[in-house]
């Protein structure tokens, strides 16, 4: 991957954005639960980062992958994993199908004023019993006159409390699972949708995450993302957006956390010297910088393919699994160095310890990864067939 100086300006504009205008408000959205998406994203939006790769017609920069591949490295500068993840989602989880299959007329309706900043995008595809078994989810979507008429709901929804419209995943017909969903742009305060509570989390508190429900929830059938019936397949190409979005962004995050540990233990003494003296501690911080630099290496060659029109399938599940359980290693180590103080939640290592676990869950649990990656490998032990 071979960056440009227009690469190194995104970036810096970002990390001076962060830490001018989210991490001086980053304890006291945390201690609210939430923070105010349309206030920051609207600034975001007015600086183009909402929109790098977007085309121009929209708003966007119509810049290539590897331009918001430096903004999602950048997120990592955040203190918090709750705002980066809701930038994440309305940049590279709500909005790419949108952007590669919506009508010029739903774009200009729902895409346009999300680059802008002035919506806020939320994603539904979870529900309760459908996680990472997306082809289980029962929200259905029946045409009636010129609408459709939703029922159903959605869980673990990030932005839900606050978002303005949805990019839901619902059952048009009662085809193979595979076959019969489509993706629909939802606007949020249209009748019958309710948020029926906002979820407390384990971590990522500044984000706001809800349960979604909908009763006879009625949209025009020209809110249709694409065809009909390819909802799945046009999630799944989101979602390798999605995978590439958490092993970037955590990057710097992951850099960050050891240099803060190398920082702490070259001052905390213990027995005479320092903690980073001993050669357990210095070696293991060792190990985890080197693990760092191999998975951007990962994710840089899986986004320069992307770039070339590649399918990344199998290296974007490996990036997104090897993010997850390195941040998990990472915090674990980090926080232990720290000692007493790591168990603190004025400590910045606590928060990414809970921020991070999200990690190997979201966007498709570990085993889900290692399924598709058996899958590409062609390893992958066939369902036997019931008997009967």
């Amino acid at each position: 991957m071979q960056f440009t100086d227009q690469h190194h300006e995104i970036r810096e504009s970002a990390r001076k954005f962060i830490e001018a205008e989210i991490n001086p408000h980053i304890d006291a959205w945390e201690k609210a639960g939430i923070f105010p998406a349309h206030e920051v994203f609207k600034k975001l939006g007015a600086m183009g980062f909402l929109g790098i790769n977007k085309p121009t017609k929209y708003g966007g920069l119509g810049l290539d992958y590897s331009y918001q591949l430096v903004f999602l490295e950048a997120l990592g500068y955040c203190n918090a994993g709750g705002v980066p993840m809701a930038i994440g989602l309305q940049t590279d989880m709500a909005t790419p199908a949108l952007a590669r299959f919506g009508t010029e007329e739903l774009c200009r309706e729902f895409l346009e004023p999300s680059i802008k900043g002035d919506f806020v995008a939320c994603l539904g595809v979870s529900e309760v019993g459908a996680g990472s078994d997306v082809a289980s989810i029962k929200t259905t979507a029946r045409k009636d006159g010129g609408d459709y008429v939703i029922n159903g709901g959605k869980m673990w929804t990030t932005s839900g409390t606050q978002a303005d419209w949805m990019c839901l995943l619902a059952n048009t017909s009662d085809g193979p699972p595979h076959r019969n969903k489509s993706l629909i742009c939802l606007p949020m305060k249209t009748k019958g949708v309710t948020v029926a509570r906002k979820l407390d989390k384990m971590g990522m508190h500044c984000s706001d995450t809800a349960q979604i429900h909908f009763d006879d929830v009625r949209v025009p059938q020209r809110y249709l993302i694409g065809k009909e019936g390819e909802g799945f397949t046009y999630q799944m190409m989101q979602f390798q957006e999605e995978r590439l979005y958490a092993a970037a962004s955590g990057l710097i995050s992951k850099d960050r956390m050891i240099d803060a540990t190398i920082a702490y233990t070259r001052e905390r003494k213990a027995f005479g010297q320092s903690i980073l003296d001993n050669q357990v501690v210095h070696f293991r911080l060792a190990e985890l910088k080197t693990e760092v630099e191999m998975l951007r290496a990962l994710t840089y060659r899986a986004a320069d393919l992307m770039l070339k029109g590649e399918d990344v399938t199998m290296l974007a599940s490996m990036a997104k699994l090897k993010s997850g359980r390195l941040s998990r290693e990472i915090t674990d180590a980090c926080l232990q160095y720290y000692g007493g103080m790591g168990f603190m939640n004025e400590t910045l290592i606590s928060r990414q310890y809970r921020d991070t676990r999200l990690g190997s869950i979201g966007g498709g649990a570990d085993e889900i990864m290692l399924s598709i990656i058996c899958k590409q490998m062609g390893i992958l032990p066939g369902k036997k067939a019931k008997a009967g």
